[in-house]
């Protein structure tokens, strides 16, 4: 079931659902692509329709964000459960080790996404990585980037360009790769691969991965204005509905 948050559409399912219907879409190859909107995301559309027709507009839209199944409460838009981008990555990993699906790791620095790969390959025994690629988002061409992808068909394109960039990127040019499903992950390699730290679980649970973050990431304050300006957003439209 679809619920609604500020305009933004997000499913209603929880892990296992949402890898079922993921394996479905494989199965059938019917090409989609994911998203996974949290707080910052769901602002960001706000400023610009174009992007929140692309979210909507995606097969699946899991909340990465505590902030996210909150408001969804607050709202009367009931969401299960928060979907974090590290947690399904790696259950994407699994559900391709296990039915022979490929993963292709695109974006994020060269040496991040190489270790990503190994890690998530050490960790599901029989993933296919299908390859990795780092562009220079700036200095290569769009055609350049087609080329290495369309080297050969891909079952899962997970895309770390980071938002709104990579869901764009996605729309826009999904239809002609050779892939049949997309995910944009953000940073999510960085953390697979150890190159960042991850919460404790604890914090987790808590949903205050994002003060953790910031704890060890402190430019990222800026990033973090989003959230009272999400939590505002979220108030004024249940008190103060246009």
């Amino acid at each position: 079931m679809k619920r609604e948050i500020l305009g933004v559409k997000i499913d209603d399912i929880d892990k296992s659902e949402a890898l079922a219907q993921v394996k479905d879409r494989l199965a059938s190859g019917k090409k989609g692509y994911i998203v996974t909107p949290n707080p910052e995301i769901i602002m960001l559309a706000q400023a610009d329709p174009s992007y929140k027709k692309v979210l909507n507009q995606a097969f699946l839209s899991l909340p990465d964000g505590i902030g996210v199944v909150l408001a969804g409460k607050i709202l009367g838009e009931s969401i299960k459960e928060r979907l974090t981008g590290v947690d399904f990555t790696s259950g994407l990993a699994a559900l391709c080790a296990e039915h022979g699906f490929n993963l292709f790791l695109l974006g994020a620095a060269d040496n991040v996404s190489q270790k990503a790969s190994e890690v998530l390959q050490k960790d599901f025994p029989g993933l296919n990585i299908a390859g990795t690629y780092s562009p220079d988002l700036i200095r290569e061409n769009h055609e350049k980037i087609m080329k290495r992808l369309n080297e050969q068909e891909i079952d899962v394109l997970a895309v770390a360009f980071g938002p709104p960039k990579q869901e764009q990127w996605i729309a826009e040019n999904l239809a002609k790769l050779k892939v049949k499903i997309a995910i944009g992950v953000g940073g999510t390699l960085d953390f697979i691969a150890g190159e960042k730290p991850r919460a404790p679980s604890w914090l987790r649970t808590l949903g205050l991965e994002w003060l953790f973050r910031l704890g060890n990431e402190p430019t990222r304050w800026k990033r973090q204005l989003s959230l009272p300006q999400f939590a505002l957003r979220v108030f004024k439209e249940k008190f103060f509905p246009s």
